[in-house]
């Protein structure tokens, strides 16, 4: 073990306590706009939170009509908005060591005048840092539940949107389908052709089963060669419906294999959640439907309504 040479005593020094402690009175009790609105953002890596602070602090000194905030985070679209907006704007990037953190825009019906734009710049200046903190405290939650292969929600991802979307459909009354979806001897296309392609075919299944659900939907890959599609506020017959224009987008997909197209299909199993359904019960009936799917011939969609 290396052995760590200790930090050796002094005598203190009254002069610049007295003077931190001075500071640490002004910083505190009544500090400048800067630090006060430094010092907020410093207490949350929430980027909402902080998008709220800012634009407290600003209208406190610069008023303004409407401030809103847009920035493409790990491949989703933040967008924050407040107020109403007016004819006269003033829009900034905000960018800090070459990397970009967001637009953000003010509007007024007022022109801004040079002092008020400077101000803003200011301001702007003091915030970039604790914004890329948050930016970047996004990115790493996302990534955690994010599939690194199709940039799609993982398993994790799922998990946790089926507890959410079991608490609101009992909560609301409505009704909320899940589709889980295999593709047909996906093993074989591994075997014959090489990860490397079944990893390709993967890809292209998740861009397949996003253009074909709806913005309301999301989808998952929940293991291996299997996706999972929840749809929220949707029955029985219409998460059919999905499912089967799931089916149908899987089976366009045509990869180069030399003198044959490779093609894929996919099986798809179908259960609504049922009133104080746990989730596990809720997965095994979808389970359970795409089994019988698959059993039926493969390239086809069932239904499992209820508990067996």
């Amino acid at each position: 073990m290396k052995n760590l040479t200790s930090i050796q005593s002094s005598t203190s020094k009254p002069a610049k306590l007295a003077a931190l402690r001075q500071a640490f009175q002004t910083w505190s009790q009544e500090p400048d706009p800067l630090a006060r609105l430094t010092k907020r953002l410093s207490t949350t890596l929430s980027l909402e939170n902080q998008l709220e602070m800012i634009a407290e602090e600003i209208s406190a000194i610069i008023p303004f009509d409407s401030m809103q905030y847009r920035h493409r985070i790990a491949r989703r679209e933040f967008v924050f908005s407040t107020g109403v907006g007016g004819p006269h704007r003033c829009e900034y990037r905000l960018s800090l060591e070459g990397s970009h953190y967001g637009l953000i825009t003010f509007h007024r019906r007022q022109r801004f005048s040079d002092d008020e734009l400077a101000g803003f710049e200011m301001m702007l200046s003091a915030v970039v840092c604790p914004l890329r903190n948050a930016c970047q405290f996004i990115a790493i939650e996302q990534a955690a539940l994010t599939d690194s292969l199709t940039g799609i929600g993982n398993k994790r991802a799922l998990q946790e949107e089926l507890t959410r979307a079991s608490s609101l459909s009992d909560r609301l009354d409505a009704s909320c389908s899940l589709i889980l979806c295999d593709l047909d001897h996906f093993k074989r296309i591994n075997d014959t052709h090489g990860h490397v392609v079944g990893d390709h075919i993967l890809s292209k299944a998740a861009e397949k089963i996003e253009r074909a659900i709806r913005n309301s939907d999301s989808v998952y890959r929940f293991g291996g060669e299997e996706f999972a599609v929840l749809l929220p506020h949707t029955d029985i017959q219409e998460a059919k419906t999905v499912a089967e224009r799931i089916r149908v987008a899987l089976e366009s997909i045509r990869v180069d294999g030399g003198e044959t197209p490779i093609t894929v299909t996919g099986s798809c199993g179908i259960a609504t959640h049922l009133t104080n359904e746990p989730t596990e019960q809720w997965l095994a009936r979808a389970d359970e439907a795409l089994y019988q799917a698959k059993a039926c011939g493969r390239n086809c969609s069932r239904i499992f309504a209820s508990i067996p």
